[in-house]
């Protein structure tokens, strides 16, 4: 799948002119918890969450100034932090560097991006860079919710043996020289060593994952993978 076929679409947006209580309203009435700014041509130029509103002045939950703040964080990170507690302006308290993605981009990326950054949406733009879409994370369990599961296809068990050996040893983790399976009816059960229970657990996904396959038994030991 890719970001075109889960990201939520239009998007809701406010301009840089905007001022955070129209944030705060906005986040609040559409039951939303980021809203991307953009500019007349509709492209990002930042994002503001409701984690740039935790600390606000109007609130009362503004960072404490210290003389070993000061001392630690300097006046600089001292002066953005009034800037985004007191500014009534979108522009001043918005993260400005924000990932994007394309819509072709595959939901594996798009995870991978999440991750990394750390963030929680990612907004989804065209060639132009103009905003067309926006993926969360909770759109992505919507996509695992909404999966449909595969039909189920009848092989030889000579073919699912084949199939499991073939996709095992794709796998820099596994150390098949240790590996057996035997299929009959289309139960896959596994002989031989795993150097770990993680290995052990994956290859039993692997079977399980295979076309045709009904059920696995579990027959590996757990040993070191250099005894044979």
């Amino acid at each position: 799948m890719q970001a075109r076929d889960v990201m939520v679409s239009p998007v809701v947006t406010v301009g840089p002119t905007a001022t955070v209580r129209q944030v705060a309203e906005t986040l609040l009435e559409r039951r939303i918890s980021a809203v991307p700014v953009v500019d007349a041509d509709n492209k990002v130029i930042g994002i503001v969450s409701e984690g740039d509103l935790l600390h606000r002045a109007e609130s009362g939950t503004e960072r404490p100034s210290s003389w070993w703040l000061r001392l630690l964080s300097g006046d600089a990170q001292l002066a953005t932090e009034y800037v985004k507690s007191h500014s009534a302006k979108v522009q001043d308290i918005m993260t400005q560097d924000v990932a994007t993605a394309a819509p072709e981009t595959p939901l594996h990326e798009i995870a991978m991006l999440l991750e990394e950054r750390q963030i929680k949406r990612v907004p989804i733009v065209n060639k132009e860079g103009q905003l067309v879409g926006l993926i969360s994370r909770a759109n992505l369990l919507q996509a695992i919710a909404s999966a449909r599961p595969k039909l189920e296809i009848s092989l030889p068990d000579s073919a699912i043996r084949k199939r499991f050996f073939e996709e095992i040893r794709k796998q820099p983790w596994a150390h098949t020289f240790n590996l057996n399976a035997t299929v009959q009816n289309g139960v896959i059960d596994l002989w031989g060593f795993a150097p770990s229970l993680a290995e052990r657990t994956a290859i039993r996904v692997v079977a399980e994952t295979i076309p045709g396959a009904v059920a696995v038994n579990d027959h590996l030991l757990e040993t070191p993978a250099f005894i044979y």
